[in-house]
C-alpha cells in the first residue's frame, strides 16, 4: 500500500497560466510560497516554493478565481517526471497535481477575482451570499 497525498496552504506566487493539450484537456500551472515554521537566520527565503498544476474543471477555477498574492489551500499528490532540455540537459521536476483548490482569503478591493469561498470539486462557484463558512461539506 502505498499514499502519496500533499496538503498545503500558501499564496500564489504568480498568475496562474491556463492553456489547453493538444488533446482538448485544459491544464492550469501556478505556484505557490509557504512559509516556513521556523524563519531562518542565515537569510535564505523564509519560505518554500512549490510548482502546482491543476487539470479540467480544477484549472478552470484557478484561472477564473486565483491570481498572485491569494491565500489558497491544495490537496493534491506529488507528481515527479524527468526530461531533456532544449539544451540537451537532463532535468527532473517535481510538483503538485492539484484535485482540489480553494481560496483562503477574500478579494482586495479591485481585485477582481470572484466569489472567493468555493471548493473546486463542485465544478462552480457560489454566489458570495451562497456561502455559509459553517455549513458542513
Amino acid at each position: 500500500m502505498s499514499i502519496n497525498r500533499v496538503v498545503l496552504t500558501g499564496r500564489l506566487t504568480r498568475d496562474p497560466e491556463l492553456r489547453t493539450t493538444a488533446t482538448g484537456k485544459q491544464v492550469c500551472s501556478f505556484s505557490i510560497a509557504v512559509a516556513k515554521r521556523i524563519k531562518p537566520t542565515d537569510g535564505s527565503p523564509d519560505a518554500y516554493f512549490f510548482n502546482v498544476s491543476a487539470w479540467s474543471q480544477t484549472a478552470e477555477y484557478v484561472s477564473n478565481y486565483c491570481t498572485k498574492g491569494r491565500l489558497v489551500a491544495v490537496d493534491g499528490r506529488l507528481d515527479q517526471r524527468k526530461y531533456t532540455a532544449s539544451d540537451g540537459t537532463n532535468r527532473e521536476v517535481v510538483e503538485i497535481v492539484a484535485d482540489n483548490v480553494q481560496l483562503m482569503d477574500r478579494p482586495r478591493d479591485g481585485d477582481g477575482a470572484g466569489p472567493s469561498h468555493a471548493a473546486v470539486s463542485v465544478g462552480k462557484a457560489p454566489a458570495e451570499d451562497e456561502y455559509d463558512p459553517f455549513a458542513d461539506e
